[in-house]
């Protein structure tokens, strides 16, 4: 009798080919490892170790900014007693957010960090906030991509807690005095520190009476501020450049990660 080979023999080692990685996926699908970034990415395996071991996250003692923000600045003091803080700006790629540049130190308010802050008491809010619409400058528009207005006289920031306009940009005419009292700001006089500034959103939505008004990142002059962030000329001029209104900045303010446990 003739014996007749097998039929195809390359499909016989496909076959086994086949087989084995087949067994080989199965074992490692067993062992899958799920693991959601700092945004709401989603890696597997190793791939997920790499990336939670490597994304800098910026508000870690915060929680992870929402889906939609794409731009973070962190403001950290050393305590809650300090005047002093390192600002850096973040940017998201993919599922990390990704230092840009190199810290900054800062002023801040004069009686340190408080989550309590009251008008008058010379803290700056910790928090999480967005950046306000609109920025302001005793100086022409530096080349932001904000909404930006020049400050003329008779521009004013209310800071009375009892005006209807607490804490709100408001313009009376110039030589005029306003319809409120407190330590309401004659913006145009207050140079070099509005010669640019940002709005950090604080007590804006709703507007509190009295939880504090005005605070602002603009220029230092060396020393603490009322409540503000305050940076050098120069790194202020960048930040204010860097943000951008589509990227939903938002800006973290806390006692530093390293330093809270």
């Amino acid at each position: 009798m003739r014996v007749v080979p097998y039929p195809n023999v390359w499909h016989r080692v496909s076959y086994v080919v086949r087989t084995t990685v087949l067994a080989v996926l199965a074992v490692l699908l067993s062992g899958l490892i799920v693991v959601i970034g700092p945004v709401g990415g989603v890696a597997y395996g190793a791939a997920a170790d790499l990336r939670a071991a490597s994304c800098p996250t910026p508000a870690s003692a915060v929680g992870a900014p929402p889906r939609n923000v794409h731009q973070v600045v962190t403001v950290e003091a050393p305590s809650l007693t300090s005047t002093v803080a390192s600002v850096s700006l973040w940017s998201r790629t993919g599922s990390c957010f990704v230092r840009v540049g190199r810290p900054w130190s800062s002023s801040i308010g004069r009686s340190g960090l408080s989550s309590h802050k009251v008008e008058g008491d010379g803290t700056t809010p910790v928090g999480e906030y967005s950046i306000g619409p609109v920025m302001y400058g005793i100086s022409p528009n530096p080349g932001v991509a904000y909404g930006y207005h020049q400050i003329v006289c008779g521009d004013w920031w209310d800071e009375a807690p009892s005006s209807a306009m607490y804490n709100r940009f408001v313009h009376v005419p110039c030589g005029t005095p306003p319809p409120f009292g407190g330590d309401s700001e004659a913006l145009w006089l207050v140079v070099p520190q509005y010669d640019y500034f940002a709005v950090i959103d604080y007590n804006s939505s709703p507007i509190v009476a009295g939880r504090g008004s005005a605070i602002f990142i603009h220029e230092t002059t060396g020393v603490p501020t009322a409540g503000c962030v305050a940076l050098r000329a120069s790194a202020l001029l960048t930040l204010l450049r860097w943000l951008r209104p589509l990227q939903h900045p938002m800006i973290v303010i806390r006692v530093e990660a390293a330093r809270t446990s």
